[in-house]
């Protein structure tokens, strides 16, 4: 990176940084239960909720006892569940559409990641209806207040239940873009390890690799707090701790910790950000409709070994709170260490060394989709452009 651009995204990141204290950020307030949701309507006098969630999973009847108990209290949800990995920016039109046609007053996000973005979407049209969502795309552009937001995540990875970013497909383009805006934060996170006791082994596994990529990125980036730090530290030690039982449904409670572990994930992320491995992933799932946990899984390890030394001394911080060492050894015994246990975790939960399908003639665009993200705003541990960006690319091929 030439030094100019250097110093603009230093100076960038370290204005964030300095303002951390005074945004307005906030954590939702947490049910434990989805019959909670009927109690906090009434209490708050909301009356038409849109439930925004995916086929696969109504399918399951994973929201069955929550629209029944809507039913019976009065509050009917209207249901879009046409939202599908990756929400493109047609599908967050048209759950908007249902929300308008039957005068809808709160959301509820009833999934993944993906049902929570199409959700918070919805709510950002909802303050901006006059605007498309491009016209929102990045920083503090949507500051109106948004209907209320329930988030109930049906998966133990994501932690969009406590974060302000939608991240949409431009469905034209194919380009991945983020809405990154404190109004959509949801006012509730439902976390209930009941909802995710149907979820494939694949599928735990990868949402799980995902939390914790959110939480080593937060923790090695250059804008981690005290705060921050120890959500993050709380999220690597939960997930090294329980992610295979949870995976393989063995305990409820293994289940409930993955819950902790990834809010633990989002509260940190979403204050210090994220950095090249999540940049790399959204121009991949972007493009090729990968599961966006999978990529993360994959990119992990990697993009942690083309760091290198500079991030030796938080990874070896995380490679104790994980116990996989002491601190009598060396910060750089203790950081590859930490690498090598993410690669045996991905291998023991079945995720690939590699992913299929990444051509090299898109490689180019690719990184430059992921060099516009992640410069300025990713507060990374050190910065590459567009040229180096290209080799983690070309690492994972297969």
């Amino acid at each position: 990176m030439n030094p100019i651009k250097k110093l603009y995204c230093r100076i960038f990141q370290t204005v964030f940084r300095i303002a951390l204290p005074v945004l307005p950020y906030r954590n939702p307030d947490i049910l434990h239960h989805v019959k909670d949701i009927s109690s906090v309507l009434s209490a708050k006098r909301l009356h038409k909720p849109l439930l925004v969630t995916d086929a696969p999973v109504r399918n399951l009847g994973l929201t069955k006892e929550l629209e029944d108990i809507l039913e019976e209290s009065g509050h009917g949800a209207v249901v879009y569940d046409g939202t599908q990995q990756n929400p493109t920016s047609a599908m967050v039109a048209e759950a908007f559409g249902l929300y308008r046609k039957h005068s809808c007053d709160c959301i509820i996000a009833f999934g993944g990641g993906s049902a929570m973005d199409c959700a918070k979407a919805v709510g950002a049209c909802v303050a901006y209806p006059k605007k498309s969502l491009k016209q929102l795309e990045g920083i503090l552009k949507v500051v109106k207040k948004t209907p209320v937001i329930f988030a109930v995540p049906t998966t133990a990875g994501t932690g969009s239940e406590t974060t302000l970013a939608a991240v949409i497909v431009d469905e034209q383009t194919r380009h991945k873009y983020v809405i990154n805006s404190f109004p959509l934060i949801p006012s509730y996170a439902v976390l209930d390890p009941v909802v995710i006791r149907s979820l494939p082994a694949s599928v735990a596994a990868t949402t799980g690799m995902d939390a914790l990529t959110h939480a080593i990125e937060a923790y090695i980036g250059r804008s981690v707090t005290k705060e921050t730090g120890r959500d993050a530290r709380k999220a690597v030690k939960l997930i090294f701790a329980n992610i295979k039982a949870a995976a393989a449904h063995e305990s409820v409670e293994a289940e409930r910790a993955m819950l902790s572990a990834a809010h633990y994930a989002g509260r940190a992320f979403t204050r210090s950000y994220v950095g090249y491995i999540h940049a790399v992933s959204h121009s991949l799932s972007g493009k090729y409709n990968m599961p966006h946990g999978l990529v993360n899984a994959v990119l992990l390890p990697i993009v942690l070994e083309m760091y290198g030394p500079c991030v030796y001394k938080r990874l070896a911080q995380l490679a104790v709170c994980a116990e996989l060492g002491t601190s009598a050894e060396s910060e750089e015994e203790l950081a590859k260490k930490m690498i090598r246990a993410i690669y045996n975790l991905n291998e023991q939960l079945g995720i690939p060394g590699k992913l299929e399908g990444i051509r090299e003639e898109d490689i180019d665009s690719l990184a430059a989709y992921a060099d516009k993200e992640a410069n300025p705003l990713y507060p990374v541990p050190i910065l590459w452009d567009k040229k180096q960006l290209k080799e983690i690319y070309r690492k994972v091929i297969d």
